[in-house]
Order: structure tokens, then sequence, then C-alpha cells
């Protein structure tokens, strides 16, 4: 039962600890959502000659007119975006490297107050994730004792931790993608993705919920299985003290039974028989009707 208790136990807390890991990795990566953001073209430079639209004529004059033979997408130049919790990066066109923004200033007004809510969400969901996760590896020392009632008030407090974790991080994805669906029809015009999927920051932000819950339903296994093996040993126990106790109690009633018989059958032959002792008996308590008729004839 303690090995197999302790194994349950080790298979909880790694579950727990991949789901912290993925929940830390989710919440401070910019890979949520990516994509490609279509922005127009900028004027051809002598240091920048490619992605970009040559007019072909001086431009220091301002009073000539410049004109682009260039229609459609290839007027405009896709760019590689990637958008977390914090920050939205996207390539910068002007320069090497990548440019960032805030994600909570191009979210519309509207949305701030559920964006908001669904950081402090997932700040909580790491926090109980922590939470749950302390407790079970102190329920794993417990397991290795004799300490069985401590082990399961641990057990039992880790495995709420635990769901109440899952729950809130169900509930943070939920409201962050709801946020950036919204920002993407609303968002600033120089920002709204041309097209956008999901990134590898949002998998892992599932998969930490999807471990959580595993974690959870382990633990609660684990205490259901605990409390049921040991009210059935308690019960075993039990049955077992009363049958002993019966078996005592029947075996003492017939040592004492036969101890009573054999002192009654030691008073009774050690009772003399011819002593010549008489007991007088009154005539009026004798019914002659009674004696038989064939005694005075036994005695002539």
């Amino acid at each position: 039962m303690k090995t197999t208790r302790k194994c349950r136990a080790l298979l909880s807390v790694s579950m727990n600890l991949l789901a912290l890991f993925f929940s830390i990795t989710a919440f401070i990566t910019t890979y949520w959502c990516v994509g490609t953001q279509r922005v127009p073209k900028p004027k051809c430079t002598k240091l920048r000659t490619h992605n970009c639209i040559d007019y072909g004529v001086n431009e220091t004059d301002p009073k000539v007119v410049v004109y682009s033979w260039e229609t459609g997408d290839d007027r405009f130049l896709f760019r590689q975006f990637h958008t977390g919790i914090w920050f939205s990066c996207a390539e910068n066109i002007h320069d090497e490297g990548e440019k960032c923004r805030s994600f909570i200033d191009l979210a519309p007004a509207s949305e701030r107050g559920v964006l908001w809510l669904s950081v402090v969400s997932e700040m909580l969901y790491i926090v109980l994730l922590i939470v749950g996760f302390s407790l079970m590896c102190l329920e794993l020392v417990h397991s290795s004792t004799s300490n069985m009632i401590d082990g399961l008030k641990l057990n039992a407090f880790a495995a709420i931790f635990t769901v109440l974790s899952g729950l809130l991080g169900m509930v943070a994805h939920m409201m962050y993608t709801q946020v950036f669906q919204v920002t993407v029809t609303l968002g600033p015009a120089d920002w709204r993705p041309y097209n956008w999927d999901y990134g590898w920051s949002f998998c892992m932000a599932w998969a930490s919920f999807t471990c959580c819950m595993g974690a959870s339903v382990t633990t609660l296994n684990s205490y259901t299985k605990t409390v049921i093996e040991f009210r059935h040993k308690r019960k075993t126990f039990v049955q077992s003290i009363r049958k002993e106790q019966a078996r005592e109690a029947l075996g003492h009633y017939r040592n004492h039974s036969l101890h009573s018989i054999s002192q009654t059958v030691e008073v009774y032959t050690q009772t003399p028989y011819s002593s010549g002792i008489r007991t007088h008996i009154p005539a009026a308590s004798l019914d002659l009707s009674e004696v038989p008729g064939t005694l005075g004839e036994d005695q002539c």
C-alpha cells in the first residue's frame, strides 16, 4: 500500500511540476499568437534597395509629383509578428531586429478590464500551482513515514488547490483569447494582422492546464484509494479483534462451566451415605397415597 501510494504521489508531483513550468513559460513569452502584418513599403534609399518603392525621380523638389507603378499587394510589405500577454513584437522594416509594443496599450479600451482580469487570473493560477506543488512534496515526504492521517490531510488540500488553479487557468486562457480576437478587429490599423494563428506559447498554456487537471485527478484518486484501503483495513482489524474477543469469551465460559461442574461432582462424591444419621420428616408432610402398596409387603 505504501509503495503504491508513493508512486501516485510521485506522478502527481511530476505532472504539477510540468504544469508549473509550462504556465510560467507561456506567461512570460510572446508567442501566444503569430502571423503577418501588411504595411506599406518604405521609400528606397541608398542604404535600402530591397523591399521598398523606387519612384525613380528626385524627390527633393516638393512640387514634383511622383508615381508608383506597383499595385495591389506589391505596394505592401508583409512582416512577421508575435504577440503575448505583455508585448507584441514585429519585424522592424526600417532597421534590423524587432520592434515591440505593449499589448495592453494595443487592446481596445473596452477590453482592457478583461485583459487585466486575465493577467491576474494567470498570476493566481501560477501561485496556486506553487502551493499545490509544495503540498504534494510535503505529502510525498509523509508517505514514507507512518503518519498516514497527516498525509491524507495534505493530499486533500493539494487536490483542492490544484483543482482551483486548473479552473483559474482555463478561465484566464479563454479571456485572453477573447481579448486578442477583439484586438485583431478593433485594434490600431497599423497593427492589425493580415493573417494569424495560435503559437507555441498558447499550446504550452493549454498543456499546462492539461497537466494541472491530470495532477488534480491523480491526487484525488490517490486520496480516495488511500481512504478506502484504510477503512477496509480498519474494518478487517476490528472484525478480527471482535472474533478474537468472542473466541476468548467462549473459551472463558467453557472453562468456567467445566470448573463449576467439576466442583459440583466433587462435593457430591464426598457426601457420606452410611453415616447413620436419620432425618426426621414430619408426618404432616407425607402423602400416603403416593406410597406404593408393595411397601408393606416388602417390609414384612
